[in-house]
């Protein structure tokens, strides 16, 4: 059974500053309840920019800007450096949105913060019996994507990591069933899931973190990331539909009162029908949903964490200093969008990330 983080702390450690550190975490939010949105929202995105520029934060700065080196080889210093700091300001609004959303989205007024983009198109997989995987990244707002759906009335399942602060936690589980959505704690989640995918109900998942050694390498902005294998198991053993879409950020006119709008788009989506013919059907699951993360980023890069240690598990060909591997490279021409060009970028990439961590004597990247 997996470890839940938070059991760091003692009970009586537990008992004696979580709820002080909770009163000051909900007593720093009271603006946000206090003062109008259009203020609050204003101030947050001026502090995230502050903190992004401050000297203490400057290490994940510089290795932000390191990571956007990779995935837009095409901008100069200065432009990735202005993109690192408008995520700060996404940031930092989207505390505040944490606070708000449950108040403001309601089934009465949730549409005067959201649009539902192109999702009632592709609204069938959802209104059919085989469960449906619906998967986001670091993207955007990706709470709203889960929260929408519940509003809408379909049965929602979220996976995510508990907060360590006990107490926020309990308010974040109460605050979202209230809407209809069901927030499992990832470490039990795998024990609920065969039940939900039973049922043919739809399970949410933030699916760009990197997932490990034990992870599935596949290409994300031409370079090899930890995937979880664990989504493409469930899709193939439950015949589950995938849908990856984002909630993405709308600028606001001067002016307005809102303060806060997104719209829902769908980036893909994908069955059974599209990975049975494939040599291997989990790699192409795996590899396809990464591709559809990648491509919502592409479309709104200021809107992504770039602080995340988003390439951090290296394959294990790297690891070893050994040659980019055939299988790997067999599976990747085999997969339908790869191109010569793109492969060998891709194998370029890797020797030199091999060489890299020979050099300097590493087995992970910050």
């Amino acid at each position: 059974m997996a470890r839940d983080p938070r059991g760091t702390l003692t009970p009586l450690q537990q008992y004696c500053t979580q709820p002080l550190t909770y009163a000051i975490v909900r007593t720093a939010l009271m603006p946000a309840h206090l003062f109008s949105l259009p203020t609050v929202m204003g101030a947050a995105n001026k502090l995230g920019r502050m903190f992004g520029a401050s000297k203490p934060n400057a290490k994940r700065v510089n290795l932000a800007i390191k990571r956007l080196e990779v995935a837009f080889p095409d901008m100069d210093y200065d432009q990735r450096r202005e993109l690192v700091m408008r995520a700060y300001e996404h940031l930092a609004m989207l505390a505040v949105e944490l606070a708000v959303t449950p108040r403001l989205l309601s089934e009465d007024a949730w549409t005067d913060y959201v649009e539902l983009g192109n999702l009632q198109s592709v609204m069938r997989p959802l209104l059919n019996d085989k469960p449906t995987l619906l998967l986001t990244g670091h993207c955007g707002n990706w709470e709203i994507v889960g929260y929408t759906m519940a509003l809408l009335g379909f049965n929602m399942h979220a996976i995510y990591r508990p907060l360590d602060l006990r107490p926020a936690d309990d308010w974040v589980r109460q605050t979202r069933s209230r809407r209809g959505l069901d927030l499992l704690d990832k470490f039990g989640a795998m024990r609920a899931m065969p039940k939900l995918m039973e049922r043919g109900e739809a399970v949410a998942f933030v699916a760009d973190q990197n997932a490990g050694d034990r992870g599935l390498q596949v290409p994300y902005f031409g370079r090899l990331a930890s995937s979880y294998k664990s989504i493409g198991l469930t899709a193939l053993q439950f015949d589950a539909n995938i849908l990856i879409g984002q909630a993405r950020r709308l600028p606001v006119e001067p002016g307005s009162n809102k303060a806060m709008r997104y719209r829902i788009e769908v980036i893909d989506q994908y069955s059974s029908e599209d990975w049975n013919d494939q040599p291997d059907p989990l790699f192409y699951i795996t590899a396809r949903y990464r591709r559809s993360i990648e491509q919502m980023i592409r479309h709104s890069p200021e809107q992504y964490l770039w602080m995340h240690r988003i390439w951090k598990s290296r394959p294990r060909h790297e690891r070893l200093n050994k040659p980019f591997p055939k299988a790997l490279k067999d599976k990747l021409a085999a997969l339908p969008w790869m191109t010569d060009e793109e492969l060998a970028k891709i194998i370029d990439r890797s020797d030199r990330d091999r060489a890299y961590m020979q050099e300097h004597n590493i087995t992970h990247f910050k």
